[in-house]
This record gives structure tokens, C-alpha cells and sequence, in this order.
């Protein structure tokens, strides 16, 4: 099998399995995964295909929940984010896509479980209400995107470096 196959096959199952183990509230490598596959990716179906498979396989296993679909939603918006950059080299262009995938997710799920969920009043107020109570868990994100981001595209890199030698003497 080749390097992309095992590539993709991998991102899918750390993903999964990532959610799935414990860890503090949002800190996983979904919103890294996104932008990775959508940076990395030929056709943009390949990275939202990644990036949905790790959620549903994840799910699968911890049950499906009520607003699961805006989650979904919210977790693509990295792999557009990577599509955007993919012609951009450099950390720079990574580490604000990166950035700007933490705080999409922060906006559209909290305010989609503003909308959804009666746990707020439906008025400016209870729009803020639900924003922050979000911070905690939007701390965490930040912190588990950089960490991720870092990890994902520098492994990457690395990996590169250790097949193209190989490559290049075949």
C-alpha cells in the first residue's frame, strides 16, 4: 500500500481514536486533521471524507448525540480553511488557518447550541450566556489545535524528509 493510503488510513483512525480516549473537553486532533487534509488533500472530497469518517467511526463507538450534525459541520470548515492555504507555504499561513479553525468551531457550536438546545433564553443575553460558558472548553481547543497542528504538519515534514532520500535513490 502507499505512503498516502497509510497516510490517510492513519489520520482517520487518530482522529477516532482520539475522541475516544480521555482527554480534556475539546482538546483533539479533529480541527488539525481538517486543515491537514484539506491542505494535503487532491480533491477537497478526500479531506472531508477524512475528516467525517474519524467523527462517525468515533461516534459509532460513543453514540451519536443530539445537534451532532452542526458539529460535523463546524469540523469541515478546517478542511475548506486547508484548501484555501494549500498553495501557501510556511507556518505562518498554517498557524492562522489553524487559529481561525478554533474560533469558527467556537462561534458555530456554541451558537448552534444557543439555537438548538432551550438551555439559554433566545435574546442577546443568552447568546452571550452560552458563549461564555464555552470559554473553558474554547481553551482547550486552542490549545489542542496548536498542539495537533504542530504535530500533524511537522511529523509530516519530517516523514517526508525520511521517504524523499529513499525515493530519490530508487
Amino acid at each position: 500500500m502507499e505512503n498516502q493510503k497509510r497516510l490517510w488510513i492513519a489520520m482517520v483512525f487518530l482522529g477516532a481514536l482520539a475522541r475516544l480516549l480521555p482527554h480534556p473537553w475539546n482538546f483533539t486532533p479533529m480541527m488539525a486533521i481538517g486543515l491537514f487534509a484539506g491542505y494535503q488533500a487532491r480533491k477537497a472530497t478526500k479531506g472531508i471524507l477524512a475528516t467525517l469518517l474519524a467523527l462517525i467511526l468515533s461516534d459509532a463507538v460513543m453514540g451519536f448525540y443530539p445537534g451532532f450534525w452542526y458539529v460535523y459541520a463546524a469540523t469541515l470548515v478546517p478542511v475548506l480553511l486547508g484548501w484555501l492555504i494549500r498553495n501557501r507555504s510556511g507556518a505562518g499561513a498554517i498557524a492562522v488557518a489553524a487559529l481561525a479553525s478554533s474560533l469558527s468551531f467556537f462561534l458555530i457550536t456554541n451558537f448552534m447550541f444557543w439555537a438548538a438546545s432551550g438551555w439559554y433564553p433566545h435574546t442577546l443575553a443568552g447568546l452571550s450566556a452560552s458563549y461564555l460558558a464555552g470559554i473553558p472548553f474554547y481553551q482547550n481547543q486552542v490549545l489542542g489545535d496548536a498542539f495537533y497542528t504542530a504535530t500533524i504538519f511537522g511529523g509530516y515534514a519530517a516523514l517526508s524528509q525520511v521517504w524523499q532520500p529513499v525515493r530519490n535513490a530508487a
